[in-house]
């Protein structure tokens, strides 16, 4: 699929793992009229397990035969592409006959056989730039998916570990891997979360995700990376960064205003 270029920033978006299929028709549906009257193409983004939570007791989500389904009646349904993460690269396969872009978590973006297996699936994919990876060392990583023969890659900047329970956001970073020659993604709500602080989960200042949002699309960002939820204080994982469904408008008004700002 095509993102970048001279278009309007793309949205990827939904909420952080699979709860119930109510739950991803509701916030696709609604999120899809939002877009659509804004003018933002717009990519439905969940995940069928989270494998990499900060207890052994966290909630995963609903697994990848379930989440295939439910992502299949999203994309039958509401009518928008679909995202999702894979962990494992015998995942890269059944995932990719469901989904629009194979997402690669930060923790795995460097597991070559992970990225080979996605860029085999001739699906777009797109890779996390990892919280201890500097942006230039993404080259790398884009390297592997070339050479495996992928030709459609995004890469994401999601924030960079700064001491302990914390991530800060070098905006130089989105330039440099623009430099890549692929389409870059922000991720505006891990970019605020703060890992393991609560202890068993994790934390997150959501307040921030509008500044780090508008200052990514001043920058010259492709795409928008959110996960957006009804009810974000009662979500079963990542609630504390995630975007409430109903502020969600309100915000990517004033981001397409800077987006036509800066591209009049």
């Amino acid at each position: 699929m095509y993102i970048g270029g001279h278009n309007m920033f793309t949205l990827i978006a939904g909420p952080c793992a699979m709860e119930s299929e109510e739950i991803c028709m509701q916030t696709a549906t609604e999120i899809k009229r939002i877009t659509d009257k804004l003018g933002i193409p717009y990519v439905y983004k969940t995940s069928f397990d989270k494998a990499n939570r900060t207890s052994i007791s966290s909630y995963r989500g609903l697994g990848m035969e379930e989440g295939l389904r439910i992502l299949q009646k999203v994309k039958d349904e509401v009518g928008v592409k679909v995202t999702t993460d894979i962990h494992e690269s015998w995942q890269a396969e059944p995932v990719a006959k469901v989904v629009d872009i194979l997402q690669i978590p930060a923790f795995l973006c460097r597991q070559t056989d992970l990225l080979v297996a996605a860029a085999k699936t001739g699906k777009t994919v797109n890779v996390k730039k990892a919280q201890f990876l500097a942006p230039w060392d993404m080259k790398n990583v884009v390297g592997k998916l070339e050479d495996s023969g992928c030709k459609d890659i995004m890469v994401c900047e999601r924030g960079t570990t700064f001491g302990y329970n914390n991530f800060v956001v070098d905006m130089t970073s989105l330039v440099e891997m623009k430099s890549f020659g692929y389409p870059v993604v922000f991720d505006a709500t891990h970019s605020v979360q703060k890992p393991g602080g609560k202890g068993t989960s994790s934390d997150g200042n959501r307040e921030f995700v509008e500044y780090l949002a508008k200052a990514a699309i001043a920058v010259g960002v492709d795409a928008l990376f959110m996960e957006v939820h009804p009810d974000p204080d009662n979500a079963k994982c990542d609630g504390p960064n995630m975007v409430k469904l109903s502020d969600l408008e309100g915000l990517l008004t004033k981001l397409v205003d800077i987006y036509n700002a800066i591209n009049k």
